[in-house]
């Protein structure tokens, strides 16, 4: 069980992630932080004990999920990041243990790998699942991939909408500043 530990330790403000933040109440997303500040011992650490879970036979959706937080703490940069690794993972996890934040990570994975045009096809999937249709993830990853499509407008109403869902002071904030970057410079903010 330590090995969840390491995975919580990845992804979540704590000494090894901790260290990254800018500010306090300030979200910084993985892709952002400043990695070279992460606790390296800890990291490796974890590693090694996903590495031994995962050999031990059986995988679960926990030793899956851990491997992925590995993944990402093992990239130096984000622009290092194992994305066919972690998509691989997505997959594995997705047909042992299949729900729609599973769905909605995996959607990412595919954008990384495949584009984002693919991530979106995924999301769709999501649009009728109630447990998911007006959650504020369900949209920022949506707002993000349009982004990444270069349809601002789209992604500019979606990093919107993501803000008025969620119920996170920095995470509005964060969403909203988002929306604000993508405004057109004759100040017409669309939808």
């Amino acid at each position: 069980m330590k090995w969840l530990g390491f995975s919580a330790s990845c992804c979540s403000p704590t000494p090894a992630v901790g260290h990254a933040r800018r500010r306090p109440a300030a979200l910084i997303p993985l892709a952002e932080q400043d990695r070279g500040r992460w606790d390296q011992a800890s990291i490796k650490e974890g590693v090694a004990l996903v590495t031994a879970a995962l050999s031990r036979g059986r995988v679960g959706p926990y030793q899956l999920q851990a491997a992925i937080a590995a993944l990402h703490a093992e990239a130096p940069h984000a622009d290092l990041t194992d994305w066919p690794q972690i998509l691989a993972l997505y997959e594995l996890l997705e047909r042992l243990s299949p729900n729609p934040m599973v769905t909605l990570n995996h959607a990412v994975a595919v954008a990384m790998v495949r584009g984002p045009r693919a991530g979106l096809d995924m999301l769709a999937t999501l649009d009728t699942d109630e447990r998911m249709a007006k959650h504020h993830r369900l949209s920022a990853v949506r707002a993000h991939l349009l982004e990444m499509t270069g349809d601002t407008a789209a992604a500019r109403a979606a990093y919107r909408t993501a803000a008025r869902r969620t119920t996170s002071i920095p995470e509005q904030r964060y969403l909203e500043g988002r929306a604000a970057r993508l405004t057109p410079a004759d100040g017409r903010h669309g939808p």
